[in-house]
């Protein structure tokens, strides 16, 4: 049943120059759900393999580049075509490998079609702009071109949609890909690049580089022939990333980590609220950069929506990642159960009080199972609300008014997504100016965004130009003027 979707050896799941290699390794992936189910033994690149990628896209590139627009589209459209089209089976593997819910994985495979859709349709749109110069007769043309080899390091936790947000535009703008994904997800992967290696691209257009961060990508990061570095993962990561690719003038696009708040208003609708919060804070088992881990309540209503989130919070019915009607899955490994764990006890030390949850669950079948967990009592500065927890953990705050909820959201060194429950225009007025994120949401859970519109933050959550939409070019393309005397 796990490999199923797979017609690919993942013993020789390495994609480079058009052709399936194995590699010097290979690593086991687990099914989080249940920890005897085996999803395969996936080969893992060595630094050669990621020379031979980059040099095979650096042929490439120019190649893919002038391919007529129409046949790029079409490429992109049947990629689309085919992620929607089997969003069933494809989420399957997506939930069994990562842990989150069917119902989330079938809707990324489904999103991850709508992006190469999206990008299709850009191939088309890539207009220039014409002026007069300030001297007689001469024109003025601006124009775009591909950046080049683009490097795209992608995560675990939405693993097919992270990583197509940013190929998708890399190749409608012309460039070649050299893809290394998180080592926990490598089957949703390899998926992808199956459907991707049936449309004909030129040879080493496409690479797919399976293995660990510390030797894969620091070869990538650090190597003078790749032209843009597109990475999503931890600040400390993108640090690195960043420190590497600046010596040698890359052009480098961090998205990185968050410490998002939810602000209920005290003229908040409870339900709102609470499906808001709910959503946010454990969708996904909370392992998502837009979750929102503060919930940021008025005094007015602070006891009520507490009482109204734990009484939600008992009806949230955690278990196996296919099993039906379940809310939330288990964590992607014992890494993260344990991190998770040790937050627990942190935020119980520094004086929280435990309003539900904040135990590892036993379920049927041995997985890494945790309750969804809501402290109350809680302040600001403490270490639980100021460092990224990637866990179904939510710290409530108490705020006496919109001026404090909003100088409390602020006071974070991330910038992200914030999102405020009020009925009142003037409150989301004054939030959407006032709160230093990327995204704001009113009256919606702070996890979830649309495709075809800019994503990124402030402060330590993002670097370099946005993601998404039409923005995407920004980093992916580069702007060439030329003049030309007319007579």
């Amino acid at each position: 049943m796990s490999t199923q979707a797979l017609k690919q050896d993942p013993s020789k799941a390495l994609y480079i120059n058009g052709e399936w290699q194995a590699g010097s390794d290979t690593v086991d992936n687990i099914n989080p759900s249940d920890t005897s189910e085996n999803l395969g033994e996936f080969a893992q690149a060595s630094t050669d393999q990621v020379k031979d990628a980059i040099a095979a896209a650096r042929l490439a590139q120019p190649k893919w580049e002038a391919t007529p627009l129409e046949k790029k589209k079409s490429i992109l459209q049947a990629i689309g075509d085919e992620l929607i089209a089997r969003c069933d089976e494809l989420g399957t593997l997506l939930s069994l490998e990562e842990g989150k819910p069917f119902a989330e994985g079938r809707g990324e495979i489904y999103r991850a079609g709508q992006f190469f859709h999206y990008y299709a349709a850009e191939v088309l749109r890539q207009m220039g702009d014409l002026a007069d110069s300030v001297r007689p007769g001469v024109k003025v043309e601006v124009t775009r071109e591909a950046v080049g080899v683009v490097a795209i390091i992608s995560p675990w936790n939405f693993p097919t949609a992270t990583a197509v947000w940013k190929i998708a535009p890399a190749l409608a703008f012309g460039n070649s890909v050299i893809w290394k994904p998180a080592n926990l997800t490598p089957a949703s992967a390899v998926a992808l690049v199956e459907i991707i290696h049936r449309q004909g691209l030129p040879e080493g257009t496409f690479n797919l580089l399976l293995g660990g961060g510390s030797s894969l990508g620091d070869t990538l990061i650090h190597s003078k022939e790749i032209d843009a570095v597109s990475f999503t993962g931890s600040v400390p990561t993108g640090r690195k990333v960043a420190a590497a690719t600046a010596p040698n003038f890359v052009r480098c696009q961090l998205e990185m980590g968050s410490k998002n708040a939810l602000v209920i208003a005290d003229d908040a609708d409870m339900q709102i609220a609470v499906d808001a919060a709910i959503a946010g804070a454990f969708g996904g088992s909370g392992q998502k950069c837009t979750a929102s881990s503060r919930l940021i309540v008025m005094d007015s209503v602070h006891d009520a929506f507490v009482e109204a989130m734990v009484e939600r919070m008992k009806t949230l019915k955690v278990g196996h990642a296919l099993d039906d009607g379940i809310f939330m899955g288990p964590v992607v490994d014992d890494k993260q159960l344990a991190a998770n764990m040790d937050w627990v006890e942190k935020a119980k030390q520094s004086g929280a009080n435990l309003a539900y949850g904040g135990e590892r669950l036993q379920m049927q079948h041995d997985g890494y199972y945790m309750a969804p967990t809501l402290f109350t009592d809680t302040d600001n500065s403490w270490d639980i609300n100021q460092e990224e927890v990637f866990a179904p953990l939510a710290c409530v705050i108490r705020a006496k008014d919109l001026e404090e909820a909003i100088a409390l959201t602020n006071d974070t060194r991330f910038g992200l997504t914030g999102g405020i429950i009020t009925q009142s225009l003037r409150n989301s007025a004054l939030f959407k100016e006032q709160v230093q994120a990327g995204c704001v949401m009113v009256n919606l859970a702070t996890a979830g965004t649309d495709y075809h519109v800019p994503f990124g933050g402030r402060k330590e959550s993002s670097f370099g130009p946005r993601e998404q939409g039409q923005y995407a070019k920004e980093f992916y393309t580069i702007v060439k003027t030329a003049y030309q005397k007319a007579y």
